[in-house]
Protein backbone atom coordinates (compact mmCIF):
# COMPACT_ATOMS: atom_id res chain seq x y z
CA UNK A 1 0.00 0.00 0.00
CA UNK A 2 1.32 3.64 -0.85
CA UNK A 3 1.98 6.05 2.28
CA UNK A 4 -0.95 8.49 0.34
CA UNK A 5 -3.44 5.52 0.25
CA UNK A 6 -3.19 5.35 4.30
CA UNK A 7 -5.78 7.12 6.22
CA UNK A 8 -4.09 10.53 7.04
CA UNK A 9 -3.80 10.13 10.81
CA UNK A 10 -1.48 7.07 9.85
CA UNK A 11 1.06 8.63 7.70
CA UNK A 12 4.29 9.59 9.17
CA UNK A 13 4.70 12.83 7.99
CA UNK A 14 0.92 13.90 9.28
CA UNK A 15 1.59 11.75 12.54
CA UNK A 16 5.10 13.57 13.08
CA UNK A 17 3.32 16.83 12.81
CA UNK A 18 0.67 16.28 14.84
CA UNK A 19 2.26 14.08 17.64
CA UNK A 20 5.87 14.54 17.46
CA UNK A 21 8.58 12.71 16.13
CA UNK A 22 8.81 10.44 19.00
CA UNK A 23 5.60 8.49 18.83
CA UNK A 24 7.10 7.26 15.20
CA UNK A 25 8.72 3.81 14.61
CA UNK A 26 12.11 3.84 13.27
CA UNK A 27 11.09 3.23 9.64
CA UNK A 28 8.60 5.49 9.82
CA UNK A 29 10.96 8.67 10.70
CA UNK A 30 13.47 6.97 8.01
CA UNK A 31 10.60 7.29 5.44
CA UNK A 32 9.58 10.80 6.00
CA UNK A 33 13.16 11.33 5.30
CA UNK A 34 13.47 9.46 2.37
CA UNK A 35 10.02 11.20 0.94
CA UNK A 36 9.03 8.92 -1.23
CA UNK A 37 9.41 4.95 -2.64
CA UNK A 38 9.25 3.65 -6.00
CA UNK A 39 7.57 1.35 -7.65
CA UNK A 40 6.01 -1.53 -6.26
CA UNK A 41 7.48 0.02 -3.17
CA UNK A 42 6.13 2.37 -0.62
CA UNK A 43 8.57 4.81 1.14
CA UNK A 44 7.79 2.82 4.59
CA UNK A 45 9.07 -0.45 2.41
CA UNK A 46 11.54 0.95 1.24
CA UNK A 47 12.61 2.24 4.66
CA UNK A 48 12.18 -0.85 6.07
CA UNK A 49 14.52 -1.88 3.15
CA UNK A 50 17.19 0.44 3.63
CA UNK A 51 17.30 -0.41 7.42
CA UNK A 52 17.75 -4.15 6.61
CA UNK A 53 20.64 -3.24 4.15
CA UNK A 54 22.66 -1.85 6.47
CA UNK A 55 21.96 -3.95 9.45
CA UNK A 56 20.24 -1.55 12.08
CA UNK A 57 20.28 2.02 12.57
CA UNK A 58 23.97 2.67 14.15
CA UNK A 59 25.41 0.77 10.33
CA UNK A 60 22.99 3.25 8.54
CA UNK A 61 24.34 6.14 10.26
CA UNK A 62 27.97 5.01 9.38
CA UNK A 63 27.12 3.73 6.04
CA UNK A 64 28.82 5.43 3.24
CA UNK A 65 26.09 6.88 0.55
CA UNK A 66 27.64 4.92 -2.46
CA UNK A 67 26.51 1.95 -0.62
CA UNK A 68 22.80 3.14 -0.07
CA UNK A 69 23.34 3.57 -4.28
CA UNK A 70 23.21 -0.42 -4.54
CA UNK A 71 19.27 -0.38 -3.13
CA UNK A 72 16.79 -0.09 -5.97
CA UNK A 73 14.88 3.08 -5.24
CA UNK A 74 17.64 4.77 -3.95
CA UNK A 75 19.43 7.64 -6.16
CA UNK A 76 22.04 10.15 -5.01
CA UNK A 77 19.81 12.90 -3.62
CA UNK A 78 18.09 10.10 -1.61
CA UNK A 79 21.28 8.84 -0.59
CA UNK A 80 22.45 12.04 0.23
CA UNK A 81 19.57 13.24 2.44
CA UNK A 82 20.24 10.30 4.94
CA UNK A 83 24.00 10.68 4.58
CA UNK A 84 23.37 14.60 5.77
CA UNK A 85 21.13 13.81 8.17
CA UNK A 86 23.23 11.32 10.07
CA UNK A 87 25.44 13.87 10.22
CA UNK A 88 23.90 16.55 11.22
CA UNK A 89 23.61 14.31 14.49
CA UNK A 90 26.99 13.18 14.77
CA UNK A 91 28.15 17.19 14.66
CA UNK A 92 25.24 18.50 16.88
CA UNK A 93 26.61 15.61 19.52
CA UNK A 94 29.91 17.20 19.29
CA UNK A 95 29.72 21.04 20.26
CA UNK A 96 30.02 21.54 23.42
CA UNK A 97 27.85 22.23 25.89
CA UNK A 98 25.51 25.17 25.82
CA UNK A 99 25.62 27.90 28.86
CA UNK A 100 23.36 27.40 31.52
CA UNK A 101 22.12 29.81 34.34
CA UNK A 102 21.46 28.26 37.77
CA UNK A 103 22.67 30.56 39.90
CA UNK A 104 23.64 34.76 39.74
CA UNK A 105 27.42 34.22 39.22
CA UNK A 106 26.40 31.95 36.54
CA UNK A 107 24.81 35.34 34.59
CA UNK A 108 27.13 37.20 35.82
CA UNK A 109 29.75 34.92 34.06
CA UNK A 110 27.86 34.89 30.44
CA UNK A 111 27.24 38.63 30.72
CA UNK A 112 30.50 39.58 32.41
CA UNK A 113 32.45 39.43 28.68
CA UNK A 114 29.97 41.70 26.47
CA UNK A 115 30.27 44.53 29.53
CA UNK A 116 33.87 44.70 30.57
CA UNK A 117 36.77 47.02 29.38
CA UNK A 118 34.18 49.43 27.57
CA UNK A 119 33.57 53.35 28.48
CA UNK A 120 30.27 53.80 27.94
CA UNK A 121 27.01 51.67 29.15
CA UNK A 122 25.40 48.85 27.57
CA UNK A 123 22.54 46.59 28.16
CA UNK A 124 22.19 43.09 27.90
CA UNK A 125 19.55 40.16 27.54
CA UNK A 126 20.10 36.77 28.48
CA UNK A 127 17.20 34.42 27.25
CA UNK A 128 17.03 30.26 28.63
CA UNK A 129 14.35 27.50 28.49
CA UNK A 130 13.00 25.95 31.18
CA UNK A 131 16.40 24.43 31.99
CA UNK A 132 18.38 27.62 31.87
CA UNK A 133 20.12 26.52 29.18
CA UNK A 134 21.15 29.66 27.20
CA UNK A 135 19.59 30.01 24.01
CA UNK A 136 20.12 33.85 23.17
CA UNK A 137 22.51 36.49 24.85
CA UNK A 138 22.24 39.92 22.95
CA UNK A 139 23.81 43.33 23.09
CA UNK A 140 19.81 45.45 23.48
CA UNK A 141 21.28 48.69 23.61
CA UNK A 142 23.93 51.12 23.95
CA UNK A 143 24.53 54.58 26.18
CA UNK A 144 27.02 57.04 27.48
CA UNK A 145 29.27 56.66 30.34
CA UNK A 146 26.73 56.89 33.07
CA UNK A 147 23.63 56.13 31.23
CA UNK A 148 21.89 53.44 28.57
CA UNK A 149 18.36 53.00 28.26
CA UNK A 150 16.52 49.46 29.53
CA UNK A 151 13.79 49.19 27.27
CA UNK A 152 11.23 47.06 28.77
CA UNK A 153 8.76 46.25 25.88
CA UNK A 154 11.73 45.48 23.51
CA UNK A 155 13.35 43.26 26.22
CA UNK A 156 10.03 41.23 26.33
CA UNK A 157 9.39 40.51 22.91
CA UNK A 158 13.09 39.49 22.55
CA UNK A 159 12.78 36.89 25.16
CA UNK A 160 9.76 35.43 23.51
CA UNK A 161 10.74 35.49 20.04
CA UNK A 162 13.84 33.32 20.90
CA UNK A 163 11.27 31.23 22.53
CA UNK A 164 12.55 31.50 26.21
CA UNK A 165 10.84 31.05 29.10
CA UNK A 166 13.22 32.69 31.53
CA UNK A 167 15.43 35.80 31.51
CA UNK A 168 18.18 37.89 33.13
CA UNK A 169 19.67 41.09 32.06
CA UNK A 170 22.74 42.97 33.22
CA UNK A 171 24.57 46.64 32.33
CA UNK A 172 27.92 48.05 33.17
CA UNK A 173 29.17 51.00 35.06
CA UNK A 174 32.11 52.03 33.89
CA UNK A 175 32.76 54.43 36.56
CA UNK A 176 33.42 51.64 38.92
CA UNK A 177 30.24 52.17 41.15
CA UNK A 178 27.83 49.19 42.20
CA UNK A 179 25.19 51.22 43.38
CA UNK A 180 22.32 51.46 41.56
CA UNK A 181 20.56 54.62 40.74
CA UNK A 182 16.79 55.10 40.83
CA UNK A 183 16.63 54.74 36.96
CA UNK A 184 18.32 51.35 37.31
CA UNK A 185 15.54 50.33 40.27
CA UNK A 186 12.69 51.30 38.22
CA UNK A 187 13.95 49.58 35.55
CA UNK A 188 13.94 45.86 37.52
CA UNK A 189 10.53 46.40 38.87
CA UNK A 190 9.19 47.22 35.44
CA UNK A 191 10.98 43.84 34.18
CA UNK A 192 9.93 42.42 36.78
CA UNK A 193 6.19 43.36 36.38
CA UNK A 194 6.39 43.46 32.32
CA UNK A 195 7.64 39.06 32.91
CA UNK A 196 5.20 38.07 35.20
CA UNK A 197 2.54 39.60 32.84
CA UNK A 198 3.37 37.25 29.62
CA UNK A 199 4.56 34.44 31.88
CA UNK A 200 8.01 34.22 32.26
CA UNK A 201 10.70 34.36 34.52
CA UNK A 202 12.64 37.10 35.35
CA UNK A 203 15.67 35.90 36.78
CA UNK A 204 17.88 38.96 37.71
CA UNK A 205 18.99 42.61 36.77
CA UNK A 206 23.12 43.03 37.58
CA UNK A 207 25.53 45.79 37.81
CA UNK A 208 28.66 44.76 36.20
CA UNK A 209 31.68 46.77 36.31
CA UNK A 210 35.68 45.73 35.74
CA UNK A 211 36.53 44.13 38.92
CA UNK A 212 33.36 43.00 40.31
CA UNK A 213 29.28 42.61 40.04
CA UNK A 214 26.28 43.71 42.04
CA UNK A 215 22.66 41.85 42.02
CA UNK A 216 20.14 44.63 42.12
CA UNK A 217 17.66 43.48 44.41
CA UNK A 218 13.97 43.78 43.36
Amino acid sequence: MRVKDLCERDRPRERLMSSGAAVLADRELLAVLLGSGFRGSSALELASQVIEHCGDLDALGRADPHRLLRLPGIGPAKAARVAAAFHLVRRAASEPARARISSTSDLAEVCAPLLRGLGHERFVVVVCDTRGGVLKRSVLTEGGADHTAVPVRETISLVLTAGGAMFGVAHNHPGGSLDPSDADLEATAGLAAAARTVGVRFLDHLIITDAAWRRISM
